[in-house]
């Protein structure tokens, strides 16, 4: 293998198994977007024989660049599986639940025979081609933990090969239910009533959810080893939504399953307020175009070729609560159109980092992943080379009313929005979720959340957050999943950084964010980048989880600090969903409750917008009514008091004290204990 042979073997095994790039990658069938730093790694690419993975440190800061700190606590953990060091503020971790032995390859050695079978079931390359340590990471991806969705006191967390449901009526004793073995990754799920929806992408997928795959292709001819080949068709292959009814907990029925053309990488759960009789399944397709062959109307052409090509689009799935089996693709909104020309094309990346100017932008095609806010009738789609809003209000047809990009960004992966709807947080995938992306030398502005103002369909770019604490070489570590944490007065977000850990970060001032939580590992393996760390951290009913690739189910709580009271997580308790799928964002309400109350105090108090003595005297009159049980004279005091609050808030020196003094009132008027 010669040095440029071997440098696309290299840049072709990183993608490979990124996780949250298109399976193509691993296929070989269409373009895949790479770290942008991989031609400076590439001078060292490895021959066929040589470990892809090894720690490889990263380049020199490009000028005017900031990195990671190296001084923090979690630089410098020790290495393991499961003994490795820990660090945390803020947060205290409850529980590791491991994953069943069904989830796990069960084989740590790359000549174990179990890793040839389970790479030749993907159907990945040509394995004499392929180094034993890159084979025994694609088996592992197939076993790789996904996302969560929650309903009442279960959890649900998707899998590569499946999903496992979990009992969380006490987050400390959380204990298994069930399991469904299915392959097909990335596993995500969404959850509606009795209804549980799994994306299904790589081509191993079965309609009857087999772990069997399917025949492993021919090697290709001599002299034809890069042209691109789809898997030969097969009549049983499942990619799409596959829907399950889990009326019985303990045995989840498969009852329909959606095919579509790129398979679903990820997809968005809709529900219309105007529609009580169906749910939405917005599908994001990454992957390759499958043929026609094989499911009929599936073209991977060029718009300039074909019009009605899969690239381009999302797929709209309507699903009947009360006959699922009868879901079916409605509509394939073409969202990257350009309005003036007609053009499915429409929208670029504009460039990414590190990218040669030279080079043409590349054009956008697929969406990673759609964050849908009903209450506001948007969405937000990280969409690989953009950040688009769309307007939902038909959920049928979403239109697009906005896109960004930013020469920063290299893969848009996710989004969220504040509660107010006033601003929206994107997460840069930068090396797709295998890349150790969070080193010394890694430019903060590279891998990293991007806050944007929102305001009349509009965004504006506000400023980057990153992971502070700088990883080792061998740590994937960049943006991926999170979601709110209900603190009134505030916009804080739990966010996973795969080996990073977990990250906790207020954005209430979207152009000065911080980190006022955390937690973290030391590195899996300290000689060479095993895929782990939490996939997704999210807030649910009081309790922070972590999807954990490799070992399985985290459970958290927070603690008390410097920058989040007691008064301010007890607030955060008093928020209670039935249901919570992320991407299908819910409008957060507070109850009028003292704790609410007391939780604004502390705010007040530490931005300083009511003196000290004002501060005292809510505190003693609050604490009165709770000491009182709510007696109707002490409740009086309080009502007394809003008046004055309401006065402070028209004198407010932000725009943030004002609303808490407002919201302050108006449990002081009418509180309940």
């Amino acid at each position: 293998m010669n040095r440029v042979q071997r440098v696309a073997f290299r840049l072709a095994s990183v993608a490979a198994i990124s996780l949250c790039f298109s399976v193509s990658a691993i296929q070989g069938q269409t373009e895949t977007t790479v770290s942008p730093t991989s031609a400076p790694e590439a001078a060292k690419a490895p021959e066929a024989d040589e470990n892809p993975f090894a720690a490889t440190p990263a380049p020199p800061l490009p000028p005017g660049m900031t990195g990671s700190d190296a001084n923090d606590p979690r630089f410098k953990l020790t290495p393991g599986m499961y003994d490795a060091g820990e660090a945390s503020m803020g947060m205290k971790h409850l529980l590791l639940l491991k994953k069943p032995d069904a989830f796990q390859l069960g084989a740590t050695d790359p000549d174990d025979p179990k890793v040839e079978k389970m790479v030749r079931q993907l159907g990945v390359g040509v394995l004499s081609k392929m180094p034993k340590p890159l084979q025994i990471v694609i088996a592992q991806l197939a076993f790789a933990n996904s996302d969560l969705a929650f309903q009442g006191n279960h959890l649900f967390q998707g899998n590569f090969y499946g999903v496992n449901i979990y009992d969380i009526s006490n987050p400390s004793q959380a204990a298994l239910v069930t399991s469904m073995v299915c392959p097909g990754g990335q596993g995500d799920l969404s959850v509606y009533k009795n209804l549980l929806f799994m994306s299904v992408e790589m081509p191993n997928g079965r309609l009857d959810c087999g772990t069997q795959g399917f025949p492993p292709e021919p090697p290709p001819p001599a002299g034809h080893e890069k042209e691109r080949r789809l898997p030969a068709a097969q009549k049983d292959r499942f990619r799409g939504v596959r829907i399950f009814d889990i009326s019985d907990i303990k045995n989840p029925k498969q009852v329909a399953a959606v095919q579509t053309c790129r398979g679903s990488h990820t997809h968005t759960l809709v529900v219309d307020p105007n529609d009580r009789d169906n749910v939405y399944i917005y599908v994001s397709g990454t992957s390759f175009v499958r043929q026609a062959e094989e499911l009929a109307g599936c073209s991977g052409e060029a718009p300039s070729k074909d019009p009605n090509t899969a690239l381009f689009r999302i797929d709209v799935i309507k699903v009947p609560v009360a006959a699922p089996q009868e879901a079916k693709v409605v509509s394939s909104p073409r969202v990257f159109i350009d309005a003036r020309t007609g053009a499915l094309n429409g929208l670029s990346n504009g460039g990414s980092h590190g990218k040669d100017e030279e080079k043409k932008p590349a054009d956008t095609d697929q969406c990673h992943d759609i964050t849908v806010y009903s209450a506001i009738g948007l969405a937000a789609g990280a969409c690989s080379g953009n950040g688009i809003l769309l307007d939902i209000q038909d959920p049928v047809h979403p239109k697009r009313v906005d896109a960004v990009n930013d020469p920063n960004y290299s893969y848009w992966h996710s989004a969220s929005f504040s509660n107010d709807g006033t601003k929206v947080v994107f997460t840069d995938e930068w090396g797709g979720g295998l890349g150790a992306r969070c080193r010394p030398n890694d430019p903060s502005k590279w891998g990293a959340d991007a806050i944007f103002y929102l305001n009349k369909d509009k965004l504006a770019f506000a400023s980057y957050y990153k992971l502070p604490a700088a990883q080792s070489d061998t740590e994937n570590c960049v943006a991926h999943n999170g979601s709110l944490i209900p603190v009134p007065g505030r916009d804080i977000e739990v966010q996973a950084w795969y080996q990073g850990g977990v990250s906790v970060m207020d954005f209430t001032d979207a152009a000065h964010p911080f980190e006022i939580a955390y937690f973290d590992r030391g590195p899996i393996d300290p000689k060479m980048l095993v895929l782990g760390g939490d996939w997704s951290a999210y807030w649910y009913n009081g309790s922070i989880y972590g999807s954990e690739i490799a070992r399985g189910l985290d459970v958290f709580e927070l603690t008390p600090t410097k920058f989040l009271t007691q008064n301010e997580i007890d607030a955060a308790k008093t928020v209670r969903m039935p249901e919570l799928n992320v991407q299908d964002q819910q409008k957060i309400d507070w109850p009028a409750q003292l704790v609410v109350a007391k939780a604004y105090v502390d705010q007040l108090e530490r931005s300083q917008a009511l003196p000290a003595e004002r501060i005292a005297a809510l505190r003693k009159a609050i604490s009165g009514a709770e000491n009182s049980h709510m007696s109707k004279s002490k409740v009086a005091k309080l009502s007394a008091m809003a008046p004055s609050v309401e006065n402070s808030a028209a004198a407010a020196k932000s725009p943030t004290d004002s609303a808490r003094l407002h919201a302050l009132a108006d449990i002081l008027k009418h509180p309940s204990a």
